[in-house]
């Protein structure tokens, strides 16, 4: 079985921001690594070239796959910033409904600045999604 690709390094998240290119997408990931950090109690750390996640959970599906990854976590992308996320359908759309301008897929929001959303529904949504997780995948 392949090796995962994005695991926890040791490289520098203060380095890899100051690196964006936009000025506004630079100074909105350094309020979301705020955001995340207080929201979920964790330090902030690098997971391959371009993720800074927040905390970990081990995982292990029924195809035998297993892995660590980040319990929160997020991506300055080119086009927008990722936040990485996993919430129970029950409460996904309607939270989601509330954010404001953004798009999404399974497990993913794209926001092209925070001043687009709700940061309050935003710190929800990480909240709720941490703690999903946790319950999904219980530590040992």
């Amino acid at each position: 079985m392949a090796a995962n690709k994005t695991t926890e390094t040791q490289d520098s998240v203060t380095d890899f921001i100051n690196a964006v290119e936009s000025e506004v997408k630079r100074n909105d990931s350094f309020e979301l690594l705020k955001i995340m950090q207080e929201t979920t109690g964790f330090e902030p750390k690098m997971w391959g070239p371009s993720i800074i996640g927040f905390g970990s959970y081990h995982y292990k599906y029924d195809s035998g796959h297993e892995g660590d990854a980040p319990l929160a976590g997020f991506s300055p992308r080119k086009a927008a910033i990722t936040v990485y996320f996993y919430l129970p359908e029950e409460k996904r759309e309607t939270l989601l409904s509330q954010l404001g301008k953004h798009t999404s897929s399974k497990a993913c929001i794209y926001i092209k600045k925070l001043a687009d959303v709700d940061l309050e529904i935003l710190k929800k949504i990480i909240s709720l999604s941490t703690e999903y997780i946790q319950k999904l995948y219980p530590s040992k």
